[in-house]
C-alpha cells in the first residue's frame, strides 16, 4: 500500500496563533500535537489535517503553494473574506487584475491564500479547501499522481491537477514559468506509511519515482525528509 497524505504542514513563527486563525476561517477544530505543533483537524476522518510547526526562517518571497478556498454564493465569499480579515488576514496584491473575481489575502504569518468566487466549476464539490495550488512543473504533477495514487483530473498545456479517488481537495500545478526556489518552503506535504507497510521500501519507491533523499531525518528517525522533482521538501512518517 502506498503512502497517504496525512497533513499539509506550515512552518510558522507562531504556530498556535496561526492554527487559531485557520481554525476560525475553516471552522475546523484545533488540537495540540505531539511535536510542539498544533493541528487543525478536518470534520471528516478521511481528510488531511493542517499541522503548524515552529519555524524561524523569514519569508523571502511568495510561497510556492497556497490554498484556494471555495464559496457557495457571492454572500458566502464576502463572509469568508470578512471573517478572515477579522481574524488577522490582510488584502495583498500579487498581480491579480481588477476584473478578477477571486480575493487574494495573506494570513497573519504572511502566507498567501485565495477566496474563490462562487460558480467555479473546477472546484465544484471539493469542500471548503478547494485546492492546494502550487507553482510547479508537469513532471512534479505526474510524480505526485504516482506517489499518492491519485488520478490526474487535469493535464493540459503543462498544467496538472490530481485528486483523491474519494474526492475532496485538489492539488494543482500551474506549469511554466516556475519561479526559482528560494530557501525552505513554508508549506509542505507530510505523508504517512500505513501500518504494516515497509517504511524503507516506501521511501525507496518514492525515490524511484523521482524523489531525492536529503540525508536529514526528524523525530528520532520516524520521519524521513525528501525532495520532489521540483526540489520541494516533503516528509514521510514511518508510522503514526
Amino acid at each position: 500500500m502506498t503512502s497517504q497524505l496525512f497533513a499539509i504542514c506550515y512552518n510558522a513563527t507562531r504556530p498556535a496563533d496561526l492554527a487559531r486563525f485557520w481554525s476560525g476561517v475553516l471552522g475546523w477544530k484545533a488540537v495540540e500535537g505531539p511535536d510542539d505543533d498544533v493541528c487543525v483537524l478536518p470534520p471528516e476522518p478521511a481528510g488531511f489535517r493542517l499541522r503548524f510547526l515552529p519555524g524561524r526562517e523569514p519569508k523571502t518571497g511568495q510561497n510556492r503553494a497556497h490554498f484556494d478556498l471555495t464559496s457557495t454564493s457571492p454572500e458566502d465569499q464576502r463572509r469568508t473574506v470578512a471573517r478572515a480579515l477579522e481574524l488577522g488576514a490582510q488584502h495583498i496584491d500579487i498581480g491579480q487584475l481588477p476584473e478578477d473575481e477571486h480575493v487574494v489575502l495573506a494570513d497573519p504569518d504572511g502566507n498567501e491564500f485565495c477566496v474563490i468566487e462562487a460558480g467555479n466549476d473546477f472546484l465544484a464539490g471539493t469542500g471548503v479547501i478547494g485546492a492546494l495550488a502550487c507553482d510547479g512543473t508537469q513532471e512534479v504533477g505526474y510524480f505526485w499522481s504516482e506517489a499518492l495514487k491519485w488520478p490526474l483530473v487535469w493535464d493540459q498545456d503543462q498544467e496538472t491537477a490530481i485528486q483523491s479517488p474519494d474526492g475532496g481537495t485538489k492539488i494543482t500545478w500551474g506549469g511554466p514559468p516556475v519561479a526559482p526556489k528560494t530557501g525552505t518552503n513554508r508549506l509542505y506535504l507530510e505523508l504517512v506509511v500505513p501500518a504494516g507497510t515497509d517504511g524503507e521500501g516506501e521511501v525507496e519507491r518514492l525515490v524511484s519515482l523521482g524523489a531525492t533523499r536529503t540525508g536529514a531525518g526528524e523525530g528520532g528517525g520516524d520521519r524521513v525528509l525528501l525532495l520532489d522533482p521540483d526540489g520541494n521538501e516533503f516528509s514521510v512518517r514511518r508510522h503514526l
